[in-house]
């Protein structure tokens, strides 16, 4: 009888023993994945970073004018992109792509569609248009004037868009809105996409192109405009709507569907030529 009670005492205590080592690895386990899921919130935690939303606002809608200094700028980054284009000379193109207020406007727009205000859409769209018909018009004129007609490296070189270009500009749209939205309004991001996602350049081969009346090429480069604009823009919208940007009016779930329906419609239509282009090489 005892033999039987002390091994009876021996498998409780083995059990307890083994019940108290799963409940300290159980513990153990939690405090290591309330850790990681800390790290991660802080490292994710972007709103905490991010401006007031009427800072927000001034910098972007400030950045997106088409009068005053950014009609002055713009029209400097014209001719620095025209002469870098001309004489295949890389650091004054990437000047000209950081001086360039393209993207300013691209990301006002942005804003003017997540604050569903159409009126604010419509004033920066039709200023960004204003922009792109000024580009090409005074970069053609600089091409026809200009003793070199030959092509060179840097103007053929973006004339063949591939799906990396969409990728860039994704990226690049997304950073720089992050870049616009920070509490720290002097940083190194707003450069960097710039160069990464280049609009100035791009427009002024289309003018080379119109100037020499060199179609294909004017179809190839204008589509890698496209992308780095459309794309740059979809990402400033996928972006402030995360950061809840205040709206001029809410929107009904009808409303709500049509606009996102639109935003797959036109992604799709924009991506099409691109995909076609993906497989046909793959064919090859």
């Amino acid at each position: 009888m005892c033999a039987k009670n002390i091994k009876r005492k021996e498998g409780k205590c083995m059990k307890n023993q083994e019940n108290q080592k799963n409940q300290n690895n159980q513990e153990v386990q939690e405090n290591n994945s309330s850790k990681f899921n800390r790290m991660t919130s802080r490292m994710l935690q972007i709103k905490a970073e991010t401006a007031s939303n009427e800072e927000i606002k001034d910098r972007l809608l400030s950045g997106g004018r088409v009068t005053g200094t950014n009609m002055v700028v713009m029209v400097c980054a014209i001719l620095i992109a025209s002469v870098g284009l001309n004489t295949n000379s890389i650091p004054v193109i990437i000047g000209a792509m950081l001086v360039s207020p393209l993207m300013g406007s691209i990301l006002a727009i942005a804003y003017g569609t997540v604050s569903a205000d159409p009126d604010l859409t419509r004033l920066h769209s039709v200023g960004f248009a204003f922009q792109i018909i000024f580009s090409l018009i005074a970069s053609t004129i600089y091409f026809i004037l200009s003793p070199v007609k030959a092509p060179t490296h840097e103007l053929l070189a973006r004339t063949s868009p591939s799906f990396f270009d969409v990728i860039i500009a994704s990226a690049g749209g997304i950073a720089g809105i992050v870049g616009q939205t920070n509490k720290e309004k002097a940083n190194n991001i707003v450069p960097g996409v710039a160069i990464a996602t280049a609009l100035m350049p791009p427009l002024c081969t289309c003018g080379y192109a119109i100037a020499n009346m060199n179609l294909r090429m004017l179809g190839g480069v204008a589509y890698l405009f496209l992308i780095n604009a459309y794309f740059i823009y979809a990402s400033a919208c996928l972006f402030l709507s995360l950061l809840e940007i205040p709206r001029v009016r809410e929107l009904t779930p009808a409303e709500w569907r049509r606009s996102r329906m639109k935003m797959v419609r036109n992604t799709i239509l924009v991506l099409l030529p691109c995909i076609v282009l993906a497989v046909t090489v793959g064919l090859k």
